[in-house]
């Protein structure tokens, strides 16, 4: 009877096991070019599996519903004072589960059913928690959307003003999916203060970025929401931070009101990402993510691939394959099958539906992750190069893959820890 509760996982289910071996083998042995995907410290992956899994911890340090707390305490204070340092406001909540309940959370924090929000629009580059129609955050507000100019494909400010001049917006967001630019946070922060709006920051995909101080830090927002799991690098979660004055607002709209128990382990990884964010170690591959992306870019442009914006100055950029007679379902799914991951994503004006869709999101967190330089970019873009423009055999396409993981990935420590 006990002994099934001492075994190992390949012991238990072998079959299970197995797939797990398999997921981690896909990773390890491909190009993984998903701009919202990271492999995260190993630091991180211990604290995940740590004994504050077992734990209930309802409410907040200091004024819990459950006895034994004491050390869960101490880490969530921790958690929350080094993402205060990190991002430089008030207040931390560090208990969302996801960036969509962070986002959720400011939202009812300050919001009314039918208060107007004026965000980028998904197709635009934005995200679903923005106002899009399908989720609740189209359905329960008036949801005016700004877009990107058709020329440049950058935030038309012009058209954000006007905008909220006219529709006086309760909050603006300034925050993206799929913008490979600076967001102007300074611009967005002019705009909220003419007309009286709060400032949103969703830095989700930039946050690591910011931290490492390689991208402009949203100082004149309200609120901040993120992920902390793409270029931040740490577990999968979310995180809001606030000036001092919502700080009661966002911690209720959280718990009771939107979660119950927090995840414990979860935030003592986080507590441990944080710490790893202050380093200059995590400077270095900070500024590494950006120059890997800009690489990628450049050897995708001199094959004569269009990209959106004509650069980047972050960890991702998308491709328009429009001119190419191919979609990015088909772009993805030839990708996919030589071992190289991307994601099929509208592009600004997308002539075709989201599913289909005419371009690709590329990023570079993960790749950098496992040691890839800016001098083996080069090698990456042909690669996706091969696969879309030539469509040569894919079985020469997937050796190429397979070597250079074998090649590059291996120069890295961080590969043989995972791969034991």
């Amino acid at each position: 009877m006990h002994d099934i509760f001492s075994s190992s996982l390949s012991r238990i289910a072998p079959e299970l096991y197995a797939l797990g071996i398999k997921e981690r083998d896909r990773l390890l042995n491909g190009i993984n070019l998903i701009a919202s995907e990271n492999l995260p410290s190993l630091a991180v992956i211990e604290a995940l599996t740590s004994f504050f899994s077992v734990k209930y911890a309802e409410g907040y340090p200091g004024k819990r519903y459950y006895s034994g707390c004491e050390f869960v305490d101490i880490v969530e204070e921790t958690a929350r004072n080094l993402a205060k340092e990190i991002f430089g406001l008030d207040h931390a909540n560090v208990q969302p589960h996801s960036g969509a309940q962070a986002n959720h959370a400011v939202f009812e924090a300050i919001l009314n059913d039918g208060d107007t929000i004026l965000a980028l629009s998904l197709d635009q580059g934005g995200h679903l928690t923005h106002g899009h129609k399908v989720n609740f955050s189209g359905k329960r507000y008036n949801v005016v959307f700004y877009s990107v100019d058709k020329e440049t494909q950058l935030i038309n400010f012009d058209e954000v003003e006007y905008l909220a001049e006219k529709h006086k917006p309760k909050l603006i967001i300034a925050g993206s999916s799929a913008y490979s630019r600076v967001l102007e946070f300074d611009k967005f922060g002019e705009i909220a203060r003419k007309v009286s709006a709060y400032l949103l920051a969703d830095i989700a995909h930039y946050a690591g970025l910011i931290a490492g101080g390689h991208y402009p830090s949203p100082d004149s927002a309200d609120f901040v929401t993120t992920t902390t799991h793409k270029t931040l690098r740490g577990p999968r979660g979310g995180l809001i931070l606030c000036k001092g004055e919502f700080k009661e607002k966002i911690d209720r709209a959280v718990f009771p009101f939107l979660q119950g128990g927090p995840h414990m382990h979860t935030i003592f990884a986080k507590a441990i990402c944080f710490k790893i964010c202050q380093t200059e170690e995590f400077k270095r591959y900070t500024k590494t993510v950006i120059e890997n992306a800009r690489k990628l870019c450049s050897g995708l442009i001199r094959q004569g691939f269009k990209v959106v914006t004509g650069g980047t100055d972050c960890h991702m950029f998308l491709l328009d394959l429009t001119d190419l007679n191919i979609t990015g379902k088909e772009a993805q799914d030839i990708l996919e099958r030589v071992g190289v991951f991307v994601n099929k994503n509208t592009i600004p004006y997308d002539p075709r539906p989201p599913a289909i869709c005419s371009g690709i999101r590329l990023g570079t967190p993960f790749i950098t992750s496992l040691g890839v330089e800016p001098e083996q970019m080069d090698i990456v873009a042909e690669i996706l190069g091969d696969a879309i423009l030539r469509r040569k055999n894919e079985e020469i396409i997937s050796t190429k893959v397979r070597d250079f993981s074998k090649e590059v990935y291996k120069m890295c420590g961080i590969f043989d820890l995972y791969n034991r």
